[in-house]
């Protein structure tokens, strides 16, 4: 619930910096000149830009907690509770490794499983491999969409 709490705070001190930079923009637009229109159309766009980026972020946590809920009812969510760990509280790179292997025979044996797709997408995370776990996970959310 931290997490979510968090989010939910940045993404109000987003909002509030969008609006602001929003009226920048319109300031621009009022100048009248052609110099403040262009700039004022450069500056609005990053609002929305920003606007954008949150709305699909969201989406993306939304149904990535929706997958781990139904993981959790079915008494399925990964466990890594028992793997070794480094002073800092990460996996050891040794037993994250031979885990994420165990994992990726699993998708291997069943490329339509989306549960097998976001334990993997899990264990690239433990891994350390953030731009693969959000890629796979993804294709979890992707394939449990089509399995509804």
């Amino acid at each position: 619930m931290k997490a979510r709490n968090f989010a939910l705070v940045m993404t109000a001190a987003l909002v509030v910096y969008l609006v602001l930079l929003a009226g920048r923009a319109f300031a621009l637009f009022e100048t009248g000149e052609p110099v403040g229109i262009l700039l004022g159309a450069g500056v609005l766009l990053l609002p929305l830009l920003g606007i954008w980026v949150a709305v699909v972020t969201w989406r993306s946590g939304v149904q990535i907690q929706r997958l781990a809920r139904r993981l959790e009812s079915e008494g399925a969510l990964p466990d890594v509770s028992d793997l070794p760990r480094r002073p800092s509280g990460r996996v050891d790179r040794d037993a994250a490794d031979a885990w994420f292997d165990a994992r990726r025979a699993e998708v291997e044996a069943n490329q339509e499983d989306w549960r097998a797709w976001y334990k993997l997408a899990y264990a690239y995370d433990i891994a350390g491999d953030r731009r693969r776990a959000r890629a796979t996970m993804r294709k979890a959310v992707q394939l449990e969409s089509a399995d509804r």
